[in-house]
């Protein structure tokens, strides 16, 4: 018998907005859950920010992986890195970073910040990957721009998409914004996601629920897991 998903608690309509659909047309994209971004001696703790806040939807993603891995959900993480010879760093992207003491490129405490390969640019072990699932290597924000992202989830039929990750405001935002020009029904968990400041998170996810859902919906991992039906 096929699991089914929805209609899952949210804000501000019920989501999905066809009602439910089958897990096998769901996927869960998990952003950049990186070292850098969330770890000691990462990228965002060499800039100076409290990494507390970015680790802070670690347990309920790891609690929601366990969940939808046992339904066959599709699994996606991302990673944002550049390539080691950085040529495709953008150079303004490279000098905002050396202004506040953390140049992409440059050596750190997990190794070269942002560089593949590097401790740093790895998936902590809290939501790390197991086998079988997809794992796409981005340069910017978003999910879609420059990989085959869009391919991937076009190939499994995958129609609706659950976004956890970091940081809330910019890498998740923005990939949500992408997969919803593209046609994509969008839910984004607030226990699961985490930005440098509490302000920008909150304001973020307040984004997504104006205009009646301009990017889809927000709701927490207890309220998907309560919704899924086998």
């Amino acid at each position: 018998m096929t699991a089914m998903i929805g209609p899952v608690q949210a804000n501000p309509y019920m989501w999905p907005y066809d009602g439910a659909v089958p897990v096998s047309k769901t996927a869960l994209i998990c952003i950049d859950w990186q070292v850098d971004f969330c770890g000691k001696g990462g990228y965002v703790d060499s800039m100076g920010y409290d990494i507390e806040l970015t680790r802070a939807g670690l347990p309920a993603t790891a609690k929601l992986l366990d969940h939808v891995r046992g339904l066959g959900m599709l699994v996606i993480h991302t990673r944002e890195g550049h390539d080691p010879d950085l040529s495709d760093l953008p150079p303004n992207k490279r000098w905002r970073s050396a202004q506040i003491g953390a140049e992409i490129g440059s050596d750190g405490p997990c190794g070269r910040i942002l560089v593949h390969g590097e401790p740093g640019w790895e998936i902590v072990p809290e939501v790390a990957p197991v086998a079988g699932e997809v794992v796409i290597d981005k340069p910017g924000k978003g999910a879609f721009y420059a990989t085959n992202l869009d391919l991937v989830l076009r190939t499994h039929g995958i129609t609706h998409i659950i976004l956890t990750g970091i940081t809330t405001d910019v890498c998740v935002h923005t990939t949500m914004r992408e997969a919803n020009d593209r046609g994509y029904e969008c839910l984004i968990l607030s226990d699961c996601t985490g930005a440098t400041d509490p302000s920008n998170h909150t304001a973020a996810l307040h984004m997504v629920t104006m205009q009646g859902g301009v990017f889809g919906c927000v709701s927490t991992s207890d309220d998907v897991i309560a919704a899924t039906e086998v």
